[in-house]
């Protein structure tokens, strides 16, 4: 039997969406909500007349399965969901194409109780690029946003980095053993330093709105990093030949061939649970072992800072100025590493609580 779909108009605020379906004498309605899905189904009269009536919708985000509100009149069928998540969605189904049969209820859109004054204005004052957006969504232009094919770019090319250095360093490994380890920096420094680099880009992502969080969590982990490649290794030959330079690559490149494309997975919400439990799991080991590599490399080079009095300012000068390099190596190793890396370690940790679950006292995938 043909099941035929009815028009649907929908609308949002912050916390629910509303979905009008046009249908008129509507009898035995099934309405199935899931986390991410509905499915209806009822007798009724549309633009086909009197006939089955049904359809279903992949939502952009998660839904509270167990909060909807359904009310039935003669001329229609009014539905209520509620956000998992308090926030605007750019759009309502997953996939940016929009089936012919779903429409925009501006006259909804407009009457909106959250809005900043007590009187109802126009949407295009309130939210004008939203409202573009729509009309163009519903005159059938779908045109991907800016900034999620700018992050799907930029995390697949700081994918294909890391992954490269990981299987240069892995392959030359496994084909000159322990001999390759004093020319890991030579074979591959350079790579490391421009991918370090580029990933400052990610201090400025949360400060643009390109993505969720602060900048001060990246601005450590990426600051440190550069510390550690310009300050101690780049312009030490001797650091650069030891075989802790060897293990902090393949641990800093371990880490970021899994985080990049669980970043990638989330923006295209496509849920992998084994990366998913990488991401929140491979820390726990590659972490602390990138914090030692670190550790070790900046109390080596305090030794030599201090025996060759490298990027040191002793007085007299023009300033009356001075400046003693190996002090502050250890001030950094003491005050700044150690508190860093207790505060990456528990956000990490309080991450993980929070993706995975926890229940009985051990965590375990929700």
């Amino acid at each position: 039997m043909t099941v035929f779909s009815p028009f649907v108009y929908w609308a949002q605020n912050e916390n629910n969406l509303f979905l009008k379906i046009d249908l008129k004498d509507v009898k035995h309605p099934e309405v199935e909500l899931e986390e991410t899905k509905l499915h209806f189904h009822s007798k009724g009269t549309g633009a086909q007349g009197e006939k089955d009536y049904g359809f279903s919708i992949h939502f952009h985000s998660k839904l509270e399965k167990d909060t909807k509100f359904v009310k039935i009149t003669d001329q229609k069928v009014d539905l209520t969901l509620t956000k998992a998540e308090k926030c605007w969605w750019p759009r309502l189904t997953s996939q940016p194409q929009k089936p012919a049969w779903l429409k925009i209820d501006f006259d909804k859109w407009q009457s909106e109780d959250d809005l900043i004054d007590e009187e109802v204005r126009d949407i295009r004052q309130d939210y004008p690029d939203l409202y573009n957006m729509l009309q163009k969504e519903e005159f059938g232009f779908r045109k991907e946003d800016f900034k999620k094919v700018y992050l799907t770019f930029y995390n697949l090319f700081m994918f294909i980095g890391f992954l490269y250095i990981t299987a240069v360093l892995c392959i030359k490994y496994l084909k000159d053993g322990i001999h390759f380890l004093p020319l890991a920096y030579e074979t591959v420094g350079s790579t490391m330093v421009c991918v370090q680099l580029l990933q400052c880009l990610e201090v400025l992502h949360p400060i643009f709105g390109y993505v969720k969080g602060g900048p001060l969590m990246p601005f450590m982990q990426i600051g440190g990093r550069l510390f550690i490649l310009i300050a101690n290794l780049e312009y030490e030959p001797k650091i650069q030949k030891m075989p802790v330079t060897f293990f902090l690559f393949l641990t800093w490149s371990a880490i970021e061939v899994i985080r990049y494309p669980y970043y990638m997975s989330q923006l295209h919400h496509r849920e992998n649970q084994l990366l998913t439990w990488l991401r929140y799991t491979a820390w726990i080991v590659l972490y602390p072992i990138g914090f030692l590599c670190e550790g070790v490399i900046v109390f080596r080079n305090l030794i030599f800072v201090d025996q060759s009095n490298k990027w040191s300012v002793s007085l007299p000068n023009r300033f009356n100025f001075t400046f003693h390099f190996a002090t502050f190596l250890r001030v950094y190793l003491l005050a700044v590493m150690i508190p860093a890396m207790y505060t990456l370690l528990m956000h990490m940790y309080t991450a993980r609580k929070a993706k995975i679950g926890r229940v009985g006292g051990k965590l375990k995938a929700s």
